[in-house]
């Protein structure tokens, strides 16, 4: 009987990991990679497109998936506010388009639209930098809404705030690391500006829990566009957090701190925000320190506050592991590394940081979209739009597919796949590759 239901158990995890849907930012996996098979690694604008789509506007968001279902967030140009969208992954109808509100900005560095959907393939998460949070029915009807800014404090930073909402665990998980005063008059004055993570019930937007997350770090380094990202060692649930110089697990349940290393910024620098969210795999977790600074790997499974003991190796200066922007993949036992500030694509060993290999990315265009790993293949795309396909095995890359026009500029939303299909935004049109 044991044996049974222990089958039973093994069955229904491996079908809730399953690679067929992109229901989050990093895929089903959380980091950046998918199960998903015969992939199309060559096409065109016009060659292997199963259909493509008008969007009302520029966003770094990435679409997810779910079953035959697109959400997408969206800026709205015309309209000069934020939408809500669903797409039929079939036929590229769009199904329904829902505005959520007005304004896009406010710097020009990016709009509101940054941080990606998430799904849970009953309903749809939307969050925008401007606080607004708003959950839908597949049919398109809102189930609820909140707006985190007002609940909890205008946002405490210089630039527009990002971060991506995460389903796990039968939770509704945002983090928000900002500063503790206001930036350029952003920020509560009627209370301190406080750093935290927020677990919220996904069916009615009940807070279950808010816990705080302090650090040590000043000014602008204590601001951090990073997503929380679930991982699991040891039979231990985590949440890993990464900003305000250090990387730290938390219980899921609770929210509690289980551990926490720092610092990659013992000089403590002002101005060393964060971008680049953990990634974790083989029992090691990727912290990217900001601007060229290394790479840590944190061995998993501390408690407390952990010394450099738990360092498994950090990268070399100058080396090629370094990422000012982009998250790492892992995928294959191994962590797949984009580097922008390095212009390299990498493929590392977890537990000793050896390179496997390493390329030079192509063209003059900047990649900071995370990169995607799937069927043997690594796909990123830059600021123009083009599309550059690399094997995962060897390095060698195999192709550069244009996708952008001469609009475009500042694509940084992350490629998603599923059903063998490949899903790229950019500035203005959403493509569906693929049969």
């Amino acid at each position: 009987m044991n044996t049974l239901i222990l089958s039973c158990v093994a069955g229904l995890l491996a079908a809730t990991a399953s690679g067929a849907d992109w229901p989050q930012w990093r895929g089903p996996f959380f980091n950046g990679s998918s199960d998903e098979k015969d992939v199309p690694a060559a096409w065109s604008k016009s060659e292997n497109i199963a259909w493509s789509v008008e969007l009302p506007g520029p966003a770094a968001s990435t679409p997810v998936v779910s079953g035959d279902t697109i959400f997408v967030s969206s800026s709205d140009v015309t309209a000069q506010g934020l939408v809500a969208m669903a797409v039929d992954r079939k036929t590229g109808k769009v199904l329904w388009k829902h505005p959520v509100a007005e304004g896009l900005r406010r710097d020009d560095k990016s709009n509101y639209a940054s941080p990606s959907p998430a799904t849970d393939g009953k309903q749809a998460v939307f969050f925008y930098g401007n606080g607004d949070l708003i959950v839908f029915d597949f049919k398109g009807d809102k189930l609820w809404s909140r707006n985190i800014q007002k609940d909890f404090g205008e946002f405490a930073f210089q630039w527009t705030f990002s971060t991506s909402p995460v389903l796990y665990d039968g939770k509704l998980f945002l983090q928000v690391l900002q500063r503790d005063v206001p930036a350029n008059g952003r920020g509560r004055r009627d209370g301190p500006n406080e750093s935290y993570l927020l677990a919220l019930d996904p069916s009615t937007g009940k807070t279950l829990w808010r816990v705080l997350r302090p650090c040590e770090a000043v000014g602008e380094s204590r601001e951090a566009f990073s997503t929380p990202v679930p991982f699991v060692h040891g039979g231990r649930k985590e949440l890993l957090i990464t900003g305000g110089d250090c990387v730290s697990g938390h219980d899921p349940e609770s929210g509690r701190e289980l551990w926490r290393w720092g610092t990659w910024n013992p000089q403590k620098i002002p101005h060393w925000r964060l971008v680049p969210s953990p990634v974790a795999g083989d029992g090691i977790v990727l912290a990217c320190a900001p601007k060229s600074d290394p790479v840590y790997a944190v061995k998993a499974g501390g408690i407390g506050v952990l010394d450099d003991t738990h360092i498994a190796w950090k990268s070399t200066p100058r080396g090629a592991v370094s990422s000012d922007v982009p998250t790492p993949a892992f995928y294959r036992g191994d962590f797949v590394f984009l580097s922008d500030v390095r212009k390299t694509l990498s493929r590392i060993e977890p537990k000793s940081g050896k390179v496997k290999w390493s390329l030079e990315l192509p063209g003059r265009a900047k990649f900071e979209a995370s990169p995607t790993v799937v069927d043997g293949k690594v796909f990123m795309i830059n600021f123009a739009g083009d599309v550059a396909v690399a094997d995962v095995e060897t390095g060698a890359l195999l192709r550069v597919i244009p996708m952008g026009d001469e609009r475009d500029d500042t694509i940084r939303s992350v490629i998603a796949v599923s059903h063998s299909q490949l899903f790229i935004r950019t500035n203005n049109r959403l493509f569906c590759v693929g049969r």
